[in-house]
C-alpha cells in the first residue's frame, strides 16, 4: 500500500493498482467513471451520470448500506466533505476500507481536486480534464456583474448562500450572489424579502423548477438552468463552460 493524501490531509491506504471504486457522491462517480469504464462497482442511487452504470447502489450519501459496500471489497470509497457523513466515512474505515474525502468549493480548486482524485485511483488524466483545465481558464467574468438568487427548494423556500460551490461557479461567470454574506450555506428565504437583486437562477435539482413552477413567486427576471452544470464537478465543468453562459444570458462558448 502506497499512502496518498486527500484533501483534508488523511493518508490514505491505495493500493499500487486500483480495481475496485465504491463512490458516494454523483459528480466523483461521473468523473472516475468517464476516465475509466467499469472501474466503478457501487455509487449511491443519485448517481445518474453516465446513463448507462452499471454499478450496484448503496443507497445516498447520507444514508449508504455501509455493510453492503463492505461486502463489495473495493479498493478505494470516494466521498466529499459537504455530501457525506463523519459517522458513516467512520464506519468505513473501522471497516477496513480506504476512504478518500475531497473538499471541493471552487472551480479551480475543483479541478485540481480532481485531478488528484484520479491520480489516487492510478488513473493518468482524462481529455476531459485538460479541457475543463482549458475552458475555465479562458472564461473571464462578465461586465458589469450582475446580481443574482439561487432557489433550490420550496415549501420552504431555500437558496444557495455562502461558501458553496455553484456560488463559486456564478461568481467565475461574472454573477454575485445576494446571499453569500448569509451565515447559513443554504439559507431559508422569503422571496418577497430578498436584498436586490438582478436574476434569479433556477435549477432543475434538487427541487424542479419549470416555467410554471419558480419564475412566478419573484419580481425579476429568472433563468431556468440544469442543475447539474451549476452544482457537479467532473465531466460536467465542461458543459457548463460552454452551456451556463448562454442559459444566463451571456454569449455562449464555443
Amino acid at each position: 500500500m502506497t499512502p496518498v493524501i486527500d484533501d483534508e490531509g488523511t493518508a490514505v491506504p491505495v493500493p499500487g493498482e486500483v480495481r475496485r471504486v465504491v463512490s458516494l457522491v454523483p459528480s466523483l462517480t461521473e468523473a472516475v467513471e468517464a476516465t475509466a469504464p467499469g472501474l466503478v462497482v457501487g455509487a449511491t442511487d443519485w448517481c445518474t451520470h453516465p446513463s448507462d452504470l452499471a454499478a450496484e447502489r448503496v443507497r445516498g450519501t447520507k444514508n449508504p448500506d455501509v455493510e453492503r459496500i463492505v461486502a463489495l471489497a473495493p479498493d478505494l470509497v470516494l466521498a466529499n466533505q459537504e455530501e457525506n457523513r463523519p459517522p458513516d466515512l467512520a464506519a468505513l474505515r473501522a471497516a477496513g476500507l480506504a476512504v478518500y474525502v475531497t473538499d471541493i468549493r471552487d472551480v479551480d480548486g475543483g479541478l485540481t481536486s480532481l485531478g488528484r482524485l484520479l491520480t489516487a485511483c492510478r488513473l493518468d488524466e482524462p481529455g476531459w480534464l485538460r479541457e475543463a483545465h482549458q475552458l475555465w481558464g479562458a472564461i473571464r467574468p462578465s461586465s458589469p456583474r450582475r446580481r443574482v438568487v439561487v432557489p433550490i427548494w420550496r415549501k420552504p423556500w431555500m437558496a444557495v448562500g455562502s461558501d458553496t460551490f455553484t456560488g463559486a461557479v456564478l461568481d467565475r461567470l461574472g454573477f454575485d450572489n445576494v446571499l453569500a454574506g448569509s451565515a447559513e450555506r443554504y439559507p431559508r428565504i422569503d422571496p418577497a424579502e430578498l436584498p436586490p437583486h438582478d436574476l434569479v437562477v433556477l435549477p432543475d435539482e434538487p427541487y424542479l423548477f419549470t416555467a410554471d413552477d419558480g419564475p412566478e413567486a419573484f419580481g425579476a427576471p429568472s433563468a431556468l438552468v440544469s442543475g447539474r452544470l451549476l452544482t457537479w464537478y467532473g465531466p460536467s465543468l465542461v458543459e457548463a463552460a460552454r452551456e451556463l453562459p448562454g442559459a444566463l444570458g451571456l454569449p455562449a462558448r464555443t
